[in-house]
C-alpha cells in the first residue's frame, strides 16, 4: 500500500517571536515493513539554519532555527510510504526468559534493547503500574500471549476522552483516570512492560482512518497516533520488535506509518522547540492520511487548539 502523508503545523504568536530554534521528527522511517518513497519539508518562515541528523534511536530529526522577528510559523511535511503487512508475530519465548536475559550480569553481552528496560521522562516506575500489568504476565506464558493480553485489558479497561488528560499528564495518573488518548495509552503499556522487567518502547506515527459509508476523506482531519513495540530476542529473520497498539486492540498493518521510536513521547515529539517572545500562542495541527489513489493537492484544514508556551509541543492523541 501507498500512503501520502501530510502535516502541517501553524503557530501564531503574541507578541511576535524574536528567535526560535525547534526539532521536528516528521521523517518517516525505513523499517523491516515501511519505505519511505519521498519526503519534503516546507518550513515559513525561511529558516536560517536547517539540517538532518541522526538520533540515539535511529530516527531522522530536522533542527532548524529562525533568526529573525516572525508572528507565525508554518511547517508541511509531505511524504509517501509504501506499507506492507508486517510479519506475523510468533515467538515462543516465554516472558519469564526475556526478563532474565535483561538482568543484570557482569561480563554479560550487550543487548540495545536494554535502554527500554528503565525508567524515562513520562514513564516512571511505580508499583501501580506492577499491579495492574501482573494478571497477563501468568508464569509460563509466552511473551507475545502476555503483550496480546495485556493490550485487550487496557482496551477493554480504558475510556478514550480527549478532555481527560493533558500533554504532561503523569502515566500514573492516567492509570488511575483508567481514561486518556493514545499517548497516554501507550505510556502506561510501555510502564507495564518496564516493570516486570521487559523493554518497551514508544512509537509515534499515523493511522490511515476510512471515512463513513458515502463520505469523502476530508482532508486535515486525521492526527498523529501512538502505539507500542515490544521486543523478543532471538527471532530469526526479525529484528525482535513487535508492535502492538492498545487504543484500537490491534497489532498494526499496512495502515500504519511509522514516524519514530523513543523511550517516551518526549523522545520523539513531532516537534518541539525554544523560543524567545511570543508569550502566547495558538496551535493548528492538521494531518491528512490518504491511500496514493486518493491523493490530490488541496489545501489542509487544520484541527485547532490552544496551549500555554510552556506545552509548545504536538500531542499524539
Amino acid at each position: 500500500m501507498k500512503l501520502q502523508v501530510t502535516h502541517e503545523t501553524r503557530y501564531r504568536y503574541f507578541p511576535a517571536v524574536e528567535t526560535a530554534q525547534h526539532v521536528a521528527h516528521l521523517r518517516p522511517r525505513d523499517t523491516p515493513s515501511q519505505r519511505l518513497l519521498e519526503h519534503s519539508l516546507r518550513i515559513e518562515p525561511e529558516p536560517s539554519e536547517l539540517h538532518n541528523g541522526k538520533d540515539v534511536f535511529g530516527n531522522t530529526s530536522a533542527f532548524f532555527a529562525l533568526a529573525a522577528t516572525h508572528e507565525n510559523l508554518r511547517v508541511v511535511a509531505d511524504s509517501l510510504v509504501e506499507t506492507q503487512r508486517p510479519t506475523p508475530p510468533v515467538s515462543p519465548m516465554g516472558w519469564e526468559q526475556v526478563r532474565e536475559r535483561f538482568r543484570y550480569r557482569a561480563g554479560a553481552a550487550f543487548d540495545a534493547a536494554s535502554e527500554f528496560v528503565f525508567s524515562s521522562p513520562y514513564v516512571p516506575r511505580h508499583t501501580d503500574f506492577l499491579d495492574y500489568a501482573r494478571p497477563s504476565f501468568v508464569p509460563g506464558t509466552s511473551l507475545l500471549t502476555a503483550a496480546n493480553d495485556l493490550m485487550r485489558r487496557i482496551y477493554r479497561d480504558f475510556e478514550y476522552s480527549t478532555e481527560s488528560t493533558e500533554i504532561n499528564t503523569p502515566a500514573v495518573e492516567a492509570l488511575a483516570l483508567r481514561k486518556g488518548v493514545c499517548q497516554d495509552f501507550a505510556h502506561i503499556m510501555v510502564a507495564c512492560f518496564r516493570m516486570m522487567g521487559l523493554p518497551a518502547r514508544y512509537v509515534s506515527g499515523y493511522l490511515l482512518t476510512q471515512p463513513p459509508p458515502g463520505k469523502a476523506r476530508l482532508i486535515g482531519a486525521d492526527a498523529s497516533h501512538a502505539w507500542v513495540s515490544v521486543y523478543v530476542p532471538d527471532v530469526p529473520g526479525h529484528d525482535g520488535w513487535y508492535d502492538f497498539d492498545p487504543t484500537n486492540d490491534r497489532v498494526p498493518g499496512e495502515d500504519y506509518v511509522t514516524l519514530a521510536v523513543g523511550r517516551d513521547y518526549s523522545d520523539v515529539s513531532p516537534m518541539r522547540g525554544v523560543i524567545h517572545g511570543g508569550a502566547s500562542h495558538t496551535l493548528h495541527v492538521g494531518v491528512t492520511v490518504a491511500p496514493l489513489s486518493e491523493s490530490e493537492p488541496a489545501p489542509s484544514q487544520s484541527q485547532s487548539q490552544s496551549q500555554s508556551q510552556s506545552q509548545s509541543q504536538e500531542r499524539n492523541p
